[in-house]
């Protein structure tokens, strides 16, 4: 028998105001389950979605005071009740991404295990502040309820995507094929005991959990790169390791200039600082 590729999977995205900025509907083919994007200001308008009124999963996603991304995960047996609650209960948020099930399948079991799923996932891949208190209870289910939930969390994570946000997706680059990709800033002059690993990602850079940064700055490094280290040591980011600063999670960085210049502790060109095992830099490597 021949191997078959996956058949693709198509997104149809539905403007349900006639505006880009307003409510979306997106379904999936071959799902049983869809989506709504629901920005804050037009969730009093939902009273017109009739599926609304039954079980699921929902995401709310905003700003912290700093500007950092957040979001809250939870779960409903009436998705719009608990959504016109959320208006005044939490302020941080302005736009809802709500899982409901064609079929009206979903029952409180369901929703516990994918709200529990859902909340380790986005926790693991660390780009949120996630904004629950605590962590979601995990529910029991049959083997076949499982396998079938895990199914929808697949589809929820590329939906999430679509719509335009990376709560699931992890930080380190998905196309890394061997050893080779990982580029290095290794203690020498002027690194002042740097030591770190990253790649490079559709995103940016990311720095690898476990890689060292200078303990100290240069006098004449800029503010915004004082700024950006203090705001990582706040966050818990960057730790204290001996005479040097370690990255407790993968870091990502919007430049390989601005993970360099973080983990040198001064002004850094990334294009060179960051080198492969064999000796070429990134820039050797994109230019040939």
């Amino acid at each position: 028998m021949l191997n078959q590729e996956p058949h693709p999977k198509t997104i149809k995205i539905f403007l349900l105001d006639g505006d880009p900025n307003g409510r979306m509907l997106c379904e999936l083919s071959n799902w049983s389950g869809k989506a709504y994007k629901i920005p804050r200001i037009k969730v009093k308008d939902c009273a017109d979605r009739s599926d609304l009124v039954n079980t699921g999963i929902y995401m709310l996603f905003g700003k912290d005071d700093e500007g950092n991304d957040k979001v809250y995960i939870g779960e409903a047996e009436e998705i719009l009740k608990r959504l016109n609650q959320h208006l005044v209960q939490k302020d941080f948020w302005n736009e809802a991404v709500v899982f409901v099930s064609k079929d009206e399948n979903l029952n409180k079991a369901h929703i516990k295990y994918m709200e529990h799923r859902l909340y380790q996932i986005a926790t693991m891949a660390s780009r949120y502040k996630i904004d629950n208190v605590t962590t979601p209870a995990q529910t029991a289910i049959s083997e076949s309820d499982r396998a079938d939930m895990e199914e929808f969390i697949s589809n929820i994570r590329m939906l999430v995507n679509t719509l335009g946000h990376k709560l699931f997706d992890e930080k380190r680059a998905s196309g890394i094929r061997e050893k080779s990709d990982v580029f290095l800033i290794k203690a020498a002059k002027g690194t002042r005991g740097a030591d770190a690993q990253g790649v490079q990602s559709t995103e940016g850079f990311v720095v690898f959990k476990g890689s060292k940064a200078a303990g100290e700055t240069v006098p004449s490094a800029a503010d915004h790169i004082l700024q950006r280290r203090q705001s990582l040591v706040d966050n818990g980011i960057l730790i204290k390791s001996g005479e040097n600063l370690a990255f407790a999670e993968d870091c990502l960085f919007s430049s390989p200039s601005a993970a360099a210049s973080i983990v040198m502790g001064r002004s850094a060109n990334g294009m060179i600082e960051w080198k492969l095992l064999d000796g070429r830099t990134l820039k050797d490597v994109e230019t040939t």
